[in-house]
């Protein structure tokens, strides 16, 4: 297997101060590669080319094939990633540039919730969300309220071991939104649920953002979920290939899955 390291960081200036009641998400040229080290030496890979969007609905979804760059593009949002060229703001903040700020506002949920469900029981797991926002005689109470809230106060005290994909996708997402985000990102959050649960996730996310103001960002390669959204954006070998309502991106994304197997 190659082994890969990052491209390095560009420089960046000190983060801007978020305009007042800014609620935009720009990406303008944006770059992502990795250096691939094989016997012949290192070759640079693109993963992201010339991604340049505005975002101003409170449901996006993006969609696209596997190795599309879909999940890189999500972790954009909050700086999981860096771009190696281009900018990002989220809100007139540079996530390069105050990823702290910038993860304060902006809630990032896996694809396998494993990846982020550390402690043995769920009410555990979201208690040490709070822990830097809410006092520790009051954490109990608020991790229950959001348990309460997605309709799984139930699962505070089981394993996390003994629950279902599903239930620990939701547990993933009580646990993101105890911190109260202003931008909920998701990848591909529909993998591993079956029928019930994403319907209960679909009824859920239609909640969060009527009820808390939240917007949610998410990819998924399914295309009745991806109708949830406001907008969708196909990505296609790293780029945006096309961006509409999401009937008409469907519609083209099917497009072009026919074109490639032809």
């Amino acid at each position: 297997m190659s082994l890969r390291r990052s491209l390095g960081r560009r420089a960046t200036a000190a983060a801007p101060d978020p305009g007042a009641g800014e609620r935009e998400i720009r990406f303008a040229d944006v770059a992502v590669g990795v250096l691939d080290d094989t016997a012949g030496g290192e070759v640079h890979r693109p993963i992201l080319t010339d991604v340049s969007f505005t975002l101003t609905e409170e449901r996006v979804a993006f969609i696209g094939a596997n190795g599309s760059g879909k999940s890189t593009l999500l972790q954009l949002f909050n700086g999981l990633v860096s771009a190696n060229s281009g900018q990002v703001l989220i809100d007139g903040i540079d996530p390069a540039a105050a990823p702290a700020l910038v993860r304060s506002r902006v809630g990032f949920v896996f694809t396998d919730p494993a990846a982020q469900l550390v402690m043995p029981t769920p009410l555990e797991d979201i208690e040490l969300s709070l822990r830097k926002r809410v006092p520790k005689a009051q954490r109990r109470a608020a991790a229950l309220a959001v348990l309460d809230e997605l309709g799984i106060a139930d699962l505070a005290d089981r394993s996390v071991y003994e629950l279902s994909g599903g239930q620990r996708q939701l547990v993933a997402l009580a646990a993101v939104l105890a911190v109260d985000p202003q931008i909920l990102v998701l990848d591909e959050p529909t993998t591993l649920l079956d029928l019930r649960n994403r319907e209960k996730l679909r009824m859920l996310l239609g909640e969060v953002v009527t009820r808390r103001g939240v917007r949610v960002i998410f990819s998924t390669h399914d295309l009745d979920f991806a109708r949830l959204a406001d907008r969708a954006l196909v990505v296609d070998e790293g780029r945006i290939v096309h961006d509409a309502a999401p009937a008409d991106a469907v519609a083209a994304y099917r497009a072009l899955i026919m074109s490639e197997s032809a």
